[in-house]
């Protein structure tokens, strides 16, 4: 393989890196070692500079103070083309381009390699054939990138770095748009592929269970700072998750891998039934990003909220705790506890109508719509209508049956947040003090 590492191959190492954007810091004084396949977690609150260190890693932003090197030889200093042959960058987000065959855009990862006059040598197939296939994604070569699901294009987004063959990879946010079967098999993709194949990964989480399920270290941001690196083992504790994140977590140990996870402890919060002196309370069921956007809505609209059951460490769960927002928390890809629900049930009664985002709804969350069937003839509820060809139902179809009941039962429905707010105005009891 073109850009596989030697067994001699020297560590991505950042040392000292401070970097700014106008007069803020974003990165201070960052150092960090990445080796030959080694699986490096990199977690932290929103805005703890993830996504700047991946790209101040990959040599993409020059740091005011401080180097990024490999072996010695500072990346800033080399050519684009071959600094693309040794490190790899898959962005957050990316702009949807031309609708490519999917096969021509995972190819896009091999120009660091071709002769960009010539056409795809054996190499370069051969290589793109193994990255689809490293991502289950060879079956779907027919089809162009416009055309897949947003998770099957993030698979793809994953491919075409893998394509590129280098000696390191730079991912932020990979499991981004994946639902949980989907996380789960690309981050067992990605540890194996590393391990085997000897390719050192960085990879930007949110979830730290599953960091530490499929990393070998975690290293943890806060404020543009490394705070804690090392083993999940090691570095994972009750106090780490108050100071950095603001929660209380109990940190278990699972008998069978003796890797730890946590257990959130239910926000001390107690809503109390909303007065006329204050902004009427609108519940949220979300989960994954798909309430980030109503709840901003409904804080802008002067609403008060709550949110949940939302996973710990949920992109939904984070804002909701920026915002204020109460919230019953659930440890991720487990069964919604008696007692998470009975706080679910209590957010609901203190609220005065509920509002359903489009989320994806699995096997351990479906308990999220079912309790919704006891309370949607005593709260005005509303269903956002799911994405049109997106996927969310991993249930075998109980999860549509659910939300078909509900309508049934009087559940509003409509497409996107503004519907949802104008149906909150036309509910005189609810509509928020002028």
């Amino acid at each position: 393989m073109n850009g596989a590492p030697r067994a001699d191959e020297a560590a991505l190492e950042l040392e000292g890196v401070s970097v700014a954007y106008g007069a803020t810091w974003a990165l201070r004084d960052v150092s960090l070692r990445l080796g030959p396949g080694e699986v490096v977690g990199l977690a932290g609150p929103n805005g703890s500079g993830k996504s700047t260190l991946l790209a101040a890693a990959a040599g993409l932003l020059g740091p005011a103070e401080g180097s990024v090197r490999i072996g010695g030889s500072d990346l800033r200093r080399q050519r684009p083309a071959t600094r693309a042959r040794r490190v790899a960058w898959m962005p957050q987000e990316e702009p949807p381009g031309d609708n490519v065959p999917l096969r021509d855009y995972v190819e896009y990862g091999r120009y660091a390699w071709s002769d960009r006059w010539l056409p795809p040598s054996g190499a370069d197939r051969a290589a793109t054939d193994r990255a689809l296939t490293e991502t289950d994604l060879l079956g779907l070569v027919g089809r162009g990138i416009g055309e897949l699901s947003g998770g099957e294009r993030q698979r793809a987004r994953l491919a075409r770095v893998l394509a590129q063959e280098t000696a390191y990879l730079l991912l932020d946010e990979p499991t981004a748009y994946l639902d949980i079967g989907h996380q789960l098999d690309v981050l067992e993709r990605i540890r194996s592929f590393a391990h085997r194949e000897r390719r050192g990964v960085l990879l930007a989480l949110h979830d730290l269970n599953l960091a530490a399920r499929f990393t070998d270290r975690i290293a943890v941001l806060a404020r543009g700072r490394v705070v804690a690196d090392g083993p999940p083992t090691e570095i994972l504790s009750p106090g780490l998750l108050g100071e950095v994140w603001g929660i209380a977590a109990e940190v278990r140990r699972d008998p069978t891998s003796g890797l730890p996870y946590l257990l959130p402890q239910l926000f001390e919060r107690t809503p109390s039934r909303p007065s006329a002196a204050v902004p009427r309370r609108v519940h949220v069921v979300a989960g994954g990003g798909s309430g980030a956007a109503l709840l901003r809505s409904l804080l802008e609209h002067g609403f008060a909220a709550s949110a949940g059951v939302l996973p710990l460490f949920d992109t939904d769960t984070e804002l909701a705790h920026d915002l204020g927002v109460p919230t019953a928390v659930e440890l991720p890809f487990a069964p919604i506890a008696a007692e998470t629900l009975g706080q679910l049930d209590r957010l609901l009664d203190a609220a005065e109508a509920v509002i359903v985002a489009p989320f994806p709804v699995g096997p351990t969350n479906l308990a999220n719509l079912e309790r919704l069937a006891a309370w949607v003839g005593r709260r005005p509820t509303f269903l956002l209508d799911q994405p049109a060809g997106v996927r969310w139902d991993f249930t075998d179809g109980r999860a549509t049956a659910v939300r078909d009941e509900l309508q049934r039962r009087g559940a509003a429905s409509g497409a996107g947040v503004e519907a949802a707010i104008a149906w909150l105005g036309r509910l005189p009891s609810v509509s928020p003090p002028a």
